[in-house]
């Protein structure tokens, strides 16, 4: 059997991965609140684990893996939205506005992921379902003595969870002096986290000990893999920014909640997204959804290529030149497997890469050195590429543009005399706007299909 190993965020090494129980294997990614569209950067986080999962099934067997990523449901800006909608004149009660934009949402994200080509979990539970259980550990920790009730709110003692600060390596008095921490008065420690919180007329809630309330965002996961997987499951994974606080007060929680258990044996963790080298940011101009994307013609396989180019460890630079040469090689590769059946299994350099930290870029590099186009189907297939419901984007005809070429060049010929370029740049901007990298030179002109090439949009000659 492929033995596995994967840094695990919790010992700060590369471990070999043991299941607690192989014909069980359990994973758990912490999924999206779902209150809009999701951000390119939302989509890492599921790229990577759906491979990890894929990977899963393919050394322990296709049902001996359960896959869950949850959908957070509660939440101030889904709360914003229905408000807004209900004082727009949108009939319904406001429990019902939020479950309309929740659904609503989910749709999205679904249809989006879907695109990138991710598997959907096996369970998908949702916050809001899940509160009576919430409630129960919240009420087990106040009996051991790790969680306290004040003015309508629950709190977690942190200081009663002797490790907590392990997972981030952090110590609970550094957190403290470096850290913005919430200061109230019903607070024992500025560190005590929320557990449930009171909600007003004008919120959602749900009757509870402690009054009309709603969860704290920590609790959710806790009780939901609890429900799902026990005290001990296998894997935790999500993004880097949620290893503190949410994992950390996640694992607080658990183990206080359940000592005989382990919680999470492993803990993955991906790194950040960037934009042509720098942070995504709205204020920056270089935000957008993965819908934004595939709406300006990017396929989703191709947002996946560029994922995978990438260890899930590293931060990843979103760029369109890696977008556009990911385009090219898939193109390459959709038309060497044209009309082939897939290969009984993949490579073995591909599994090995991919079981080595799932190290997706050794396994692009391999699949580039694999010469049976049967191999290289079922390999690529293995990180989600190359399947059949996917390429229909690579179907389009490849659309001649010499004739562009010799007229732009023409163009630039006439304006080098009259001094007049705006025929060239007016030119310049329709081929760009029909989705062509147009580049010019003293050696000539040259047009090439880029990311999002729409043939129909051409200019006419």
């Amino acid at each position: 059997m492929t033995q596995i190993r994967l840094r695990n965020t919790m010992s700060r090494q590369v471990q070999d991965f043991a299941p607690i129980d192989p014909t069980n294997v359990r994973l758990y990614l912490c999924g999206p609140t779902v209150y809009d569209r999701a951000h390119l950067g939302n989509a890492r986080p599921v790229v990577v684990f759906d491979v990890l999962q894929r990977l899963l099934r393919h050394v322990y067997g296709a049902q001996q893996v359960t896959y869950v990523r949850n959908f957070t449901d509660v939440d101030d800006k889904i709360n914003a939205t229905a408000l807004k909608r209900r004082e727009e004149g949108a009939a319904g009660t406001l429990e019902e506005l939020i479950r309309a934009r929740t659904e609503e949402t989910i749709a999205w994200y679904h249809a989006d992921m879907d695109a990138l080509g991710a598997e959907r979990p096996d369970h998908e539970p949702r916050a809001t379902d899940y509160i009576n259980a919430m409630i129960a550990m919240i009420e087990r920790l106040i009996e051991q003595g790790h969680a306290y009730a004040a003015e309508g709110h629950a709190l977690f003692r942190v200081r009663s969870y002797k490790d907590y600060g392990r997972l981030s390596g952090r110590s609970v008095d550094d957190m403290i002096a470096g850290a913005r921490v919430e200061v109230a008065p019903y607070k024992e420690d500025p560190m005590d986290f929320v557990l449930w919180k009171p909600s007003d007329d004008g919120l959602p809630g749900w009757d509870s000990p402690w009054g009309r309330g709603r969860p704290g965002w920590h609790i959710e996961c806790s009780a939901m893999s609890y429900e799902l997987f026990g005290e001990s499951f296998d894997i935790h994974g999500g993004g880097i920014d949620l290893q503190f606080p949410h994992h950390e007060n996640e694992v607080a929680q658990s183990c206080c909640a359940h000592p005989k258990g382990e919680f999470a044996r492993f803990w993955l963790h991906n790194e950040m997204l960037q934009v042509e080298g720098k942070k995504m940011s709205k204020s920056l101009g270089n935000f957008f959804t993965v819908r934004d994307l595939l709406d300006e013609g990017i396929p989703g396989e191709v947002i996946r290529f560029v994922f995978l180019q990438t260890h899930y460890s590293k931060p990843m630079d979103w760029t369109a030149e890696k977008a556009r040469q990911a385009e090219a090689t898939l193109r390459k590769w959709r038309a060497a497997v044209a009309g082939i059946e897939p290969a009984p299994a993949a490579a073995p350099s591909v599994i090995d890469a991919l079981a080595d930290d799932l190290n997706t870029a050794g396994a692009i590099a391999a699949l580039h050195a694999l010469g049976d186009p049967a191999e290289l189907k079922a390999s690529a297939q293995m990180l989600g590429l190359l399947l059949d419901d996917m390429g229909a984007w690579a179907e389009a005809p490849v659309v001649d543009l010499s004739a562009y070429a010799e007229h732009l060049a023409a163009l630039r010929a006439s304006a080098m005399e009259t001094k007049d370029f705006a025929p060239v740049d007016a030119m310049k901007q329709a081929l760009v706007a029909a989705g062509v990298e147009v580049r010019m030179s003293k050696a000539g002109v040259e047009l090439l299909p880029a990311v999002g090439f729409a043939p129909e949009k051409l200019p006419a000659l």
